[in-house]
């Protein structure tokens, strides 16, 4: 969830099918008349259209982003899930759009808010609170959480699903879909429907908030002698499959800690590493949404806050095992057994002809783990080389192989804790941390 402060005012939730479906299509019908203007003015200039770059201009990816996030739901979602699990060699214009949505966080009007909460717990549910906040204090795809106290003085935080979310979900994937498909931006062997079934599976469990409440308990259980976290208690009594109840935990955005000292930032990146490690190894079911709002810092008792549980999801042996199988012949420097387990996670075909290139990127990545006693994740020259390799793979035409969603949900969360870490600025013994899950 992103913080909705700033945001100047709030916008209605569109919960019609129709007008959803308008949405889309005045924004596609703006979108193709800018580029006829503008392919028009070259022709008169004499030259040659290029109806790419005319598609993709700052306007027009503004246009895209804007109605993406007006819509919420679905619309925003699948947008993350492409631009997250495609990586850098899908075009940058298409990630920039998705940038964008990362940064929207449009809001209820307290009228919408007033009538979800009275479908969910009748109109008089005012009188059971001290205190409600009616701005919220996090804004996603899927809702929006308010801080309230109730009656006895407990502080909670209400996550209140945006109307009409559930019921829109695939005919808003269908469109999206569409428009993505329509943008030319994909590359033509690209397949594109793993993705959306993935994204239409996961917004059905998403907005079940009876669910996600399930897996804030489970992760409770499995965490509650762990010093290192605090999850919120859920409140079954106050919750429905729209509404989600918990306790309010105190805290700062992760990512403030990257003024912290370097003890307090190398504490906390290890922290969050291992309780990756232990969700793949040990529980068996991960939270697999990295999104850096999941997690809060309380400087009072230097816990870490674990919030959002909608995008937990339980394991498949087979992706436990690959990445078993990956991360030990990357460790033990084992040719042989590291290209078996790539192709075993289809990671490379076997075959084809940027394996060899594929290969020698898991390399780097384990020659860096191994070259120190810590990784220095502050340390640019590393990732910057990573980054030029990916680009020069998209430059000759690689196109990600099919994978199993499994491993891109691992791959996801697995990315966005380094990338956190990298933000902290932090320097871990990835090694010895590896090798107590692997070896």
């Amino acid at each position: 969830m992103t913080d909705p402060k700033s945001s100047t005012t709030p916008l209605a939730v569109p919960t019609s099918r129709l007008v959803r479906v308008a949405g889309l299509s005045s924004m596609t019908a703006g979108i193709a008349g800018n580029v006829a203007v503008r392919a028009l003015r070259e022709i008169g200039r004499g030259a040659r259209p290029d109806m790419r770059g005319l598609l993709m201009t700052p306007g027009n990816v503004a246009r895209v982003a804007d109605q993406l996030a007006r819509m919420r739901g679905a619309a925003m979602k699948v947008g993350q899930l492409i631009s997250m699990d495609a990586g850098e060699v899908l075009p940058s214009e298409l990630a920039d759009i998705m940038a964008h949505l990362r940064d929207q966080a449009h809001f209820m009007p307290p009228k919408q808010l007033r009538n979800v909460l009275n479908r969910a717990w009748g109109p008089d549910w005012r009188k059971s609170f001290q205190t409600f906040d009616v701005r919220p204090v996090a804004a996603a795809s899927i809702g929006q959480v308010h801080r309230a106290t109730i009656k006895d003085g407990r502080e909670v935080a209400i996550k209140v699903q945006y109307p009409g979310i559930a019921r829109s979900i695939d005919s808003d994937v269908a469109n999206v879909a569409a428009l993505v498909r329509m943008s030319g931006l994909l590359p033509k062997t690209f397949d594109l429907d793993p993705y959306i079934q993935e994204a239409r599976s996961q917004l059905h469990e998403e907005t079940d908030f009876e669910r996600e409440g399930q897996h804030l308990r489970h992760f409770a259980d499995l965490l509650q002698n762990d010093e290192a976290f605090e999850i919120p208690e859920f409140y079954p009594d106050w919750s429905t499959p729209e509404v989600l109840m918990m306790s309010f935990l105190e805290g700062r955005p992760i990512e403030a800690l990257s003024d912290a000292t370097s003890e307090e930032r190398n504490r906390v990146s290890d922290a969050l590493v291992q309780l990756t490690l232990r969700e793949v190894f040990e529980f068996g079911i991960m939270q697999s949404d990295p999104n850096f709002a999941n997690y809060r810092y309380n400087p009072s008792n230097g816990k870490i806050g674990l919030l959002d549980f909608g995008a937990a999801r339980a394991l498949q042996p087979s992706a436990i095992d690959g990445y078993f199988r990956l991360l030990r012949a990357g460790l033990r420097k084992d040719d042989a057994d590291l290209r078996n387990a790539a192709m075993h996670m289809k990671l490379i075909k076997g075959d084809g002809p940027f394996d060899d290139r594929i290969l020698g990127m898991i390399r780097c990545v384990f020659d860096a783990i191994l070259s120190a006693k810590e990784f220095h994740f502050a340390d640019r020259t590393f990732f910057n080389h990573l980054h030029r390799q990916g680009m020069a793979l998209a430059a000759a035409g690689y196109v990600p192989p099919q994978m199993p969603m499994e491993t891109l949900y691992l791959q996801r969360k697995i990315g966005g804790i380094f990338l956190l870490a990298t933000r902290l600025r932090a320097s871990l013994p990835v090694k010895t941390l590896l090798e107590k899950y692997v070896t």
